[in-house]
């Protein structure tokens, strides 16, 4: 029985039965999670090993980091200074072909998550991937199910999760302070965009692997200035600012509000380029009734672009709505307006005397500290494959209805776009031979 047979016959079975794939995953971590001994640290290989990826080899580097990935030398080198015992690789397929890896943590640039993280699944190995999860909304769907179908851990980079003022939100809007929430609007300042391909034959710098960094994208010349940041920029790689930030942000509307797949999607902006992300997008999501909460609309806003209802609210009160990014919901009692660290019930002069409940959501243990703890106990992940699979889904899915330029109806059960056959393209994607799914 190698490692990963037996974290998954030992610590892992009874997560299955814990709900580690369903709506129980949201609720705490096992609190007798043992303290492990040197010798049950996890092995670990990192893919992708610069820039976002710095702070999820932060987050893992008490496991034992054996491998190490990166299409760059430059960024390899220096990570070999901090792993000097590391074995290193430029292609992560052949990481991934090691036999004592028990998980990875895959941090490349989008259109690279899908197919690592699900040769990793298919592998045996338990997964930390940075969001958004996948791509593509087939991929985000194929890779959740992966996870299950291998029962292994999961987790997707929105770090902010696990944060403290995520979760007052969350109850404040679960306990109806804010009463029967119909309306939610999310907004960031960021502007990935404008991205544009050069005709011009350039040879990529010597420590660049251009082939390997385009993987599964369509062959194309070198082209300078998209790595290792600018890649956002171009449908072939990102998504944008929907694709960079609303992971982050649209997280807590979907935890708090309980929201999976979508009825329907709606999303408007500057003309279609075909190369390159938008800025100022706007995008509507129609979600049906849940348990004990309405139907309701989540819109995003990127850019310059913001919701009425905040100009509206700085009208009022220019000095306190200072909120770049940030989150409202919208209830029949009141609003609430949230960022990453801050939260206020407005109208302030109707909460005067509220009491916010008693916190139910227990503090996180740290948002990669839940993932290495799951995998050595069978315990839970906040934003496992399952969770954040349908929250990528969403995300992408705004973009999908931005290029198709209409609103379209979504059939979540067969990942269909009704009467919207231009979709399909972009909901399922074609891959270079030998980067397959």
């Amino acid at each position: 029985m190698n490692r990963r047979d037996f974290l998954k016959r030992t610590g892992y079975a009874g997560a299955i039965f814990s709900g580690l794939f369903g709506r129980r995953a949201f609720g705490a971590p096992d609190p007798n999670w043992r303290k492990q001994s040197p010798n049950d640290k996890l092995n670990i290989g990192i893919i992708g090993t610069a820039n976002r990826a710095s702070a999820n080899i932060d987050g893992v580097k008490g496991e034992n980091i054996v491998a190490v990935c990166d299409v760059d030398q430059n960024y390899l080198d220096a990570m070999l200074k901090k792993f000097p015992k590391a074995e290193s690789y430029r292609d992560f397929r052949k990481l991934l072909d090691r036999k004592d890896l028990d998980a990875v943590v895959v941090s490349t640039a989008d259109h690279c998550h899908a197919p690592a993280s699900a040769k990793a699944l298919r592998l045996g190995m338990h997964v930390y991937c940075e969001k958004p999860l996948t791509h593509s909304v087939y991929e985000a769907r194929t890779v959740a199910k992966l996870a299950l179908e291998n029962q292994r851990v999961t987790q997707m980079g929105t770090q902010i999760h696990a944060e403290k003022n995520y979760r007052r939100v969350v109850e404040l809007v679960q306990s109806g302070a804010i009463g029967k929430v119909t309306e939610v609007h999310v907004w960031c300042g960021k502007g990935w965009a404008d991205g544009r391909f050069i005709k011009e034959e350039k040879p990529a710098p010597a420590n660049l692997d251009w082939d390997l960094w385009l993987g599964p994208a369509p062959q194309r010349s070198f082209q300078p200035g998209i790595h290792p940041a600018n890649w956002r920029k171009f449908w072939e790689y990102g998504g944008g600012t929907l694709g960079d930030m609303g992971c982050h942000y649209m997280d807590l509307p979907f935890w708090a509000l309980k929201l999976r797949h979508p009825e329907a999607v709606e999303a408007e902006g500057p003309p279609v380029h075909a190369e390159g992300t938008p800025q100022d997008l706007t995008v509507h999501w129609s979600y049906p009734a849940r348990e004990e909460m309405p139907p309701c609309t989540v819109s995003w806003y990127d850019g310059k672009s913001r919701p009425k209802v905040l100009s509206e609210l700085k009208a009022k009160d220019p000095k306190e709505i200072k909120y770049d990014n940030g989150v409202l919901f919208i209830g029949d009692k009141g609003m609430m307006l949230a960022d990453y660290g801050r939260h206020k019930l407005l109208p302030e002069e109707n909460f005067a005397d509220f009491k916010a409940p008693p916190p139910t959501i227990p503090d996180s243990i740290g948002h990669y500290n839940e993932w290495i703890k799951a995998i050595k106990t069978g315990g839970t992940t906040t934003c496992n494959f399952d969770y954040s699979g349908a929250l990528s889904e969403a995300i992408l899915l705004g973009n999908v209805a931005y290029r198709v330029g209409q609103k379209f109806t979504w059939d979540a059960k067969d990942l269909k776009a009704v009467n919207c056959p231009k979709a399909e393209e972009l909901i399922r994607r074609e891959y270079r031979k030998g980067w397959e799914l």
